[in-house]
């Protein structure tokens, strides 16, 4: 938590310019439902780390958990806090909560599996733990989702700056044998940070709907990429 709380006043301090005209920081206004499920789920070693890239607008930027599709989060996490809206979130983009009434794909397809392999969420976090690299939600005058690598150079650099150090003080935390990328993003930023910690690297692919190959069996896809890693049985 004393982690996640530096990295939210850190990156509060970056200013951005277009494309990102619309910036949303749910370590700050869903710090309730985050810190939740940090105390609920972020105690102990874990042997595998899923790292993603940052929120998406019906996921995180409404619950505060990576991947934090409302129904996910709210039924399988038992997880439900208060949010605060942001003031400067754009109109076609409201935060409304765990009120959303939009399904976050992404964090339904991932959560879904987990779900399905472990039953209930004690047993999947165990040994695995999920984060976001970027804590940040991006959207441009149209309200169009931004992704970090689109942001100005000399923006990006701050950024990524301290999204390093919060993922270096995460592996030193949790002590994880694997770091595994959501998509290839994620993963390059991993091997980036963590060059010389001895951790694994690996990656499955993303189950974002804007994927054709996500959208022919995510599950499936990802369940056999892990298997093919030796990171599930």
């Amino acid at each position: 938590m004393a982690a996640a709380r530096k990295l939210s006043a850190c990156v509060d301090k970056i200013k951005f310019s277009p494309p990102a005209v619309h910036v949303g920081n749910p370590l700050d206004y869903a710090r309730a439902p985050h810190e939740q499920f940090l105390q609920n789920y972020g105690g102990g070693k874990k042997r595998v780390i899923f790292l993603g890239m940052n929120p998406g607008p019906f996921g995180m930027a409404q619950t505060g958990v990576p991947f934090g599709e409302v129904a996910a989060v709210r039924d399988w996490l038992k997880i439900s806090a208060p949010v605060t809206p942001p003031k400067n979130a754009h109109p076609k983009r409201p935060v409304t909560g765990f009120a959303c009434t939009r399904s976050e794909v992404s964090g339904k397809r991932l959560w879904g599996l987990f779900a399905e392999r472990f039953g209930v969420a004690d047993t999947f976090f165990a040994e695995h733990f999920v984060v976001n690299y970027c804590p940040l939600v991006f959207c441009d005058e149209g309200g169009r989702n931004v992704t970090p690598d689109k942001l100005v150079a000399a923006e990006q650099k701050k950024l990524f700056a301290a999204c390093d150090e919060h993922l270096q003080r995460v592996v030193e935390i949790l002590q994880p044998e694997w770091l595994v990328g959501v998509g290839a993003f994620a993963r390059v930023r991993a091997e980036l940070a963590l060059e010389n910690s001895g951790v694994k690297f690996g990656q499955v692919l993303h189950p974002s709907p804007a994927s054709p190959a996500a959208n022919r069996g995510w599950a499936a896809a990802a369940t056999r990429q892990l298997v093919e890693l030796k990171i599930w049985k």
